[in-house]
């Protein structure tokens, strides 16, 4: 491309949206479209020749002024329990798949499993009026706050989209993933090979991720044969899983048994506490978790879980929260039972 074809600018003070429409040789509105997320669609040439006189002369977007113009700016909200969790790092991934191939801008937030803390994120978030808004943190049994729902509301007003992981209210899109079914599936399976007694390390009672996989997994445990497991309840972390599952140990767990971390990280952190403690994971006491990070593919042995798909559960997410006419798909979201070498066959 010649300097003919992008005419070089000089402007004083900020870059603005026509000196790169003017070096690229587009029209104002083009150079609009290429850049700002525009659902028009844009010749590849023109675009990649609007691109290349953004990048050259420094130019960014007003997110502000498309924000008025709008009602709306480029940008999708995410709010995360923990971003050092793989599990919300890859729901992270999967909506940031989606907002490259539209042209948006995520910010990510930590709720540090805190309501009220929640509540502020999502209202100074407000102030940047994100196209969409999706809420990925753990949700309580009793459902959100009347401080939360109200944010909500505010939000939805100005034109954003509510997405939440897990059941919503109101014009919240709900992604809800059968935590209850994959869980009871794992139940089941790990009495068909061989497993009689149980100990599950939970969550906080009223966390709904937690309490729903528990249920799960008692129900199809006990109803395929075994005995109603002991529960320990902590939180979601590696620590928890460490602290719940010395406890467990403390009280006398036989050869044999079948520890269900309530998810893979708690699980890591049990399988670590196993080895302080002079027991092997597998043909000592046998381990499952939940959610298939990689990490559980990786530790030895290999971890027993449940595949949740979550890249696609981020991606999903993502598109409730910008395509107007979206349905959810269930069927890309399915849970499987995974059988590692941390759950070996007994006779």
């Amino acid at each position: 491309m010649t300097d003919r074809t992008l005419r070089r600018v000089a402007p004083s003070g900020a870059v603005t949206l026509d000196d790169v429409a003017r070096a690229a040789g587009v029209s104002l509105a083009t150079a609009s479209r290429a850049l700002n997320g525009s659902t028009r669609k844009v010749a590849d040439s023109y675009r990649e020749r609007v691109e290349e006189a953004a990048a050259r002369l420094g130019y960014s977007a007003n997110l502000s002024a498309q924000a008025t113009a709008r009602g709306t700016s480029a940008i999708i909200a995410l709010l995360v329990a923990d971003i050092a969790d793989p599990y919300f790092g890859l729901i992270a991934s999967g909506v940031a798949r989606g907002a490259d191939e539209a042209g948006l801008v995520v910010t990510v937030a930590i709720t540090e499993r805190d309501p009220e803390r929640e509540v502020r994120l999502v209202r100074a978030l407000r102030g940047q009026r994100p196209r969409g808004l999706i809420l990925a943190a753990s949700r309580t049994t009793a459902g959100p706050s009347a401080e939360l729902t109200r944010e909500l509301e505010l939000l939805s007003g100005m034109g954003g989209q509510v997405v939440a992981l897990g059941k919503g209210a109101g014009d919240v899109r709900s992604l809800v993933l059968d935590n209850r079914s994959g869980a009871e599936a794992l139940g089941r399976a790990l009495v068909e090979r061989g497993y009689r007694q149980a100990v599950v390390l939970a969550a906080e009672e009223g966390t709904a991720t937690s309490d729903t996989r528990l249920d799960g997994f008692t129900a199809g445990f006990t109803t395929a044969g075994g005995s109603a497991p002991r529960v320990y309840r902590g939180g979601f972390t590696r620590e928890a899983g460490y602290e719940t599952m010395t406890h467990a140990l403390a009280d006398g767990i036989e050869p044999g048994t079948v520890v269900f971390g309530i998810s893979d990280v708690v699980a890591i952190g049990a399988l670590t506490a196993m080895r302080a403690a002079g027991r092997t994971a597998g043909e000592d006491i046998a381990l499952a978790g939940f959610d298939d990070i990689p990490t559980g593919r990786d530790v030895t042995p290999a971890l027993t879980t449940v595949r949740v798909p979550l890249e696609e559960v981020g991606y999903q997410a993502f598109r409730a929260a910008t395509d107007a006419e979206w349905e959810p798909h269930p069927d890309d979201l399915r849970l499987e039972v995974l059988l590692r070498e941390s759950t070996p066959p007994r006779a």
